[in-house]
């Protein structure tokens, strides 16, 4: 394929300096005891018995010690007495296949081998109510089955809209749990009566109308890691929502920029963010009812490098970027993406970008295409990807800005650096 001139010839960038930022670190160090002593006291409220069936619905996300967690549950609920097994509560990811959602859990360490409980994947839900009078409410049947359903799921920003409470168990509720009957049905009418509003009225409904006692909620700290665990029974997962969603904005890592001219990413992926790339990170959400995230970054290009491992070919998110490398149009399982896409009504998320062959020339045609900005003056940075920011690379134009926030540190400078084939060579940020 040919390029124009201007792509096709030599670039010469600016230099780059690497950034570490020193964000509150808190860390829960032990989480078997920390998980121990919310289930003690939530299960004598539970209703939970010995002999007792409890799914326990475990999601997509790449949530930090996520095995271990889960593995911590099991074996409390067992001494108990309980017979937990574990439900895939992910709505259509995993290509809205039962063996899908069973591959996506084991690629996160989620197994029965690992974890000491079995694992029961089925997309077959029951339909168990209503609310607005007109929307449907969905549960998965494996778990309606059990005498009990509770959920573990880190509270987190949403990556299409603002509210009290966002991305959590709530959500495990209305999607996860509701498989991809519950996904649709969620986006779908999320379109007339809004996004926050219906999570709120299907939470509820969902757990007035099933067999759900209580959530494992987490957060974690700006370098992804558990902050902290916090048992949430049925009649109070709005409030405790709200409350940890705060948490979770307050330890949320982001770029010390509002404004950029080239942002290139990494990698993106669905263990990273939902959205792929986090638009609380890049500022880019294109879809419609979606809250504006623009005040968080504008960032006149962003760039992608790779999709993760873990994603599995699902390059949800890259619509929202300018330009792609030929690896993640090579990598991309379209059919998965495709599905997320039409299921969570994010369509503009699954529009294919220009595409570049490497890492060299997509990141030189995200500074060819900003207008007439020399060089050395584009505001430029390079992250791994939306999740871990405590270290990026920053363009010489931004060194003024770095030198003025206290949280920065700049610990190395150089070019960018390329091997014969044009993949970047920067050291992992």
């Amino acid at each position: 394929m040919r390029y124009p001139a201007f792509i096709e010839s030599d670039f010469e960038f600016p230099e780059f300096c690497r950034v570490r930022m020193h964000y509150r670190a808190e860390t829960l160090e032990d989480l078997p005891g920390a998980v121990a002593r919310e289930l003690e006291a939530l299960l004598p409220q539970s209703g939970i018995r010995s002999g007792d069936r409890v799914a326990v619905g475990v999601g997509s996300r790449g949530i930090d010690r996520l095995g271990e967690l889960v593995t911590a549950v099991c074996a409390h609920l067992q001494a108990a007495g309980a017979r937990p097994f574990i439900v895939p509560a992910m709505g259509s990811h995993g290509g809205a296949t039962a063996d899908g959602q069973a591959a996506v859990l084991r690629r996160l360490q989620v197994s029965e081998a690992n974890c000491g409980a079995p694992v029961v994947s089925s997309m077959e839900v029951e339909r168990i109510g209503t609310v607005f009078g007109e929307v449907p409410l969905y549960f998965a049947r494996d778990a309606l089955a059990a005498e009990h359903s509770i959920v573990i799921n880190r509270i987190k920003p949403h990556t299409k809209f603002i509210g009290p409470a966002e991305s959590g168990l709530l959500k495990m509720l209305c999607i996860g749990l509701g498989k991809h009957a519950g996904a649709v049905a969620y986006h779908t009418w999320a379109m007339k009566h809004g996004f926050f509003p219906l999570l709120k009225a299907m939470g509820a409904g969902i757990a007035a109308a099933s067999n759900y006692r209580f959530g494992l909620a987490v957060v974690e700290n700006a370098y992804d890691r558990l902050l902290a665990v916090a048992g949430v029974p049925a009649d109070r997962t709005l409030a405790e929502e709200t409350r940890l969603n705060a948490l979770a904005k307050a330890n949320m890592p982001r770029l010390p920029f509002t404004r950029l001219d080239v942002l290139v990413v990494g990698r993106i992926g669905k263990e990273i963010s939902g959205a792929g790339m986090d638009p609380n990170v890049t500022g880019r959400a294109y879809d419609l009812m979606e809250s504006d995230f623009s005040g968080m970054l504008a960032a006149k290009r962003v760039v992608i490098l790779n999709l993760s491992e873990k994603t599995g070919g699902n390059a949800i998110g890259m619509g929202n970027a300018d330009i792609i490398t030929e690896k993640v149009f090579q990598a991309l399982d379209y059919e998965a993406t495709l599905m997320n896409a039409l299921t969570s009504l994010s369509l503009h998320k699954a529009f294919i970008p220009v595409r570049l062959p490497n890492d060299l020339k997509a990141i030189q045609a995200g500074f060819a295409t900003i207008g007439p900005i020399p060089a050395p003056a584009v505001r430029a940075v390079i992250i791994r990807d939306t999740l871990h920011l405590s270290e990026f690379w920053a363009s010489r134009a931004l060194w003024e800005e770095i030198a003025q926030t206290a949280e920065a540190e700049v610990i190395a400078r150089g070019p960018l650096s390329f091997d014969g084939q044009g993949n970047l060579l920067l050291p992992a940020a």
